[in-house]
């Protein structure tokens, strides 16, 4: 009956927390992406410069610095066109929408993993997140139908008590 109870608490705590298991990044491997693509930007082949530029905005969508994260999603829209690649497609549309899913832009995060789907329907990643985000857009709704409704109750309950004043 404990482990039911504990179980109730945690699914509920998890509700509120918004667990989702995309992994953060220190301000330090920030830094270091930075110093890697200053140093690639003399004499260096294109492709050396592109990877050290998908590294950079990796670790800037994933920071915990909201800054950070709009610098990652403009790097990424700007590079967006200029993909090779399919895969590499794929790599930057999953990355923006982790950064749009950071800073709280959920619809916008959907449609971008599901535009990465769209290209690679079984990666696992993209898929996870794509529930992370469906998750969250449920569970805002969820809380905002419950203020709502709190909102509707206090209103009636204010209204009543004035109508049994006047009697």
């Amino acid at each position: 009956m404990d482990a039911k109870i504990g179980k109730f608490f945690d699914s509920v705590g998890a509700f509120f927390s918004g667990g989702d298991h995309i992994p953060w990044c220190d301000r330090d491997v920030i830094a270091g992406c930075e110093r890697e693509l200053a140093e690639a930007g003399s004499g260096v082949s294109d492709e050396i410069k592109n990877e050290s530029i998908m590294r950079l905005s990796w670790a800037l969508v994933h920071s915990r610095q909201p800054e950070d994260v709009q610098r990652g999603i403009a790097m990424l829209e700007a590079s967006l066109d200029s993909s090779n690649s399919p895969l590499q497609k794929r790599e930057k549309l999953y990355l923006l929408a982790v950064g749009h899913y950071r800073s709280g832009d959920y619809s916008r995060s959907r449609q971008l993993v599901e535009r990465s789907l769209e290209i690679a329907p079984d990666w696992r990643q993209a898929l996870s997140l794509k529930k992370v985000v469906e998750d969250k857009i449920a569970k805002d709704g969820v809380i905002g139908i419950g203020i709502a409704a709190t909102a509707v109750g206090l209103v009636a309950g204010g209204i009543a008590a004035a109508l049994a004043r006047k009697k």
